[in-house]
């Protein structure tokens, strides 16, 4: 019986070695894999994304208010080049560290959508992009690089002009192998339609949501068509908005989508080797 016992066991680690398991829990060494890291930034945004040569691209800084928390992220995570900056539009719980990120660090690429603020914010950011003579590259839809073995797409902005700034959210499609990721930014659900109309490959098997879970982004024929396996929401504990919203939480769980939040969780950090997508603890 023992015997037997031991066969099927064996059985069983050949299966699941040889399949694409979503959502183990992993303690292993991250070095050799792309690491995807939804950070902890309270009522803010910040990801940071390392590849498995060990290039870093960064998406938002969260809020002036963390800034010591952010940078103490970045350092402990061994960054001192970032290869691609994105500052997906200009709120401040999106920018707020942009300057001290770009004076801190070696920036080779920044990517912004076309559109500007007169925030003190938004301001310390350009004078530290001018201080460090870099050249920004306009964040549009259509936009393609590779980033070592990563493929970066931008599906949105979609328009020159937008009455919401949320609508300007650069927002980002990330691939490794087999492993696709989409960070919305602040993109609502007109942003999402746009994309939705001009026929975007969105489906992805993680997606940050957009504006923090509010009920204003995420529609459900958007979400229907990420169908994604997780959804992370970048959100501070008790926040003033509320966010997420209930009718954001619902429709996740009508589509039987694992959500994990910032408020609750700390960090959410994904590991994928181009077809295991792992969590990591």
């Amino acid at each position: 019986m023992k015997k037997v016992f031991y066969i099927l066991l064996f059985a069983l680690l050949i299966l699941f070695s040889s399949c694409g398991i979503i959502g183990v829990e992993s303690n292993t060494s991250t070095n050799d894999k792309l690491m995807v890291s939804i950070l902890d930034v309270g009522q803010g945004d910040a990801i940071l994304i390392r590849t498995k040569e060990n290039k870093f691209i960064l998406i938002d800084s969260g809020s002036n208010s963390v800034k010591e928390t952010l940078m103490n992220k970045l350092n402990e995570n061994g960054v001192k080049d970032i290869d691609v900056l994105i500052a997906t539009h200009p709120h401040e719980d999106h920018i707020g560290n942009m300057d001290d990120v770009i004076k801190n660090f070696n920036i080779k690429e920044i990517y912004m959508p076309k559109v500007t603020t007169n925030t003190k914010t938004f301001i310390n950011m350009m004078n530290e992009i001018k201080n460090k003579n870099l050249k920004i590259k306009t964040a549009k839809s259509g936009i393609k690089f590779n980033v070592g073995d990563v493929e970066v797409e931008f599906l949105a902005p979609n328009s020159s002009y937008y009455e919401d700034l949320n609508d300007y959210s650069a927002v980002v499609k990330l691939k490794y192998g087999n492993n696709t990721f989409l960070f919305m930014g602040d993109a609502e659900k007109f942003s999402e339609s746009e994309m939705l109309k001009r026929g975007f490959d969105v489906k992805a098997d993680v997606i940050k949501l957009g504006h923090h879970g509010s009920s204003s982004s995420s529609s459900e024929e958007f979400i229907r068509t990420v169908d994604p396996k997780f959804a992370v929401i970048s959100v501070g504990k008790d926040n003033s908005y509320g966010h997420p919203h209930k009718e954001t939480m619902l429709l996740m769980k009508k589509y039987g989508i694992k959500v994990l939040r910032t408020d609750e969780a700390g960090d959410v950090v994904f590991l994928s080797d181009g077809l295991n997508l792992e969590i990591k603890k």
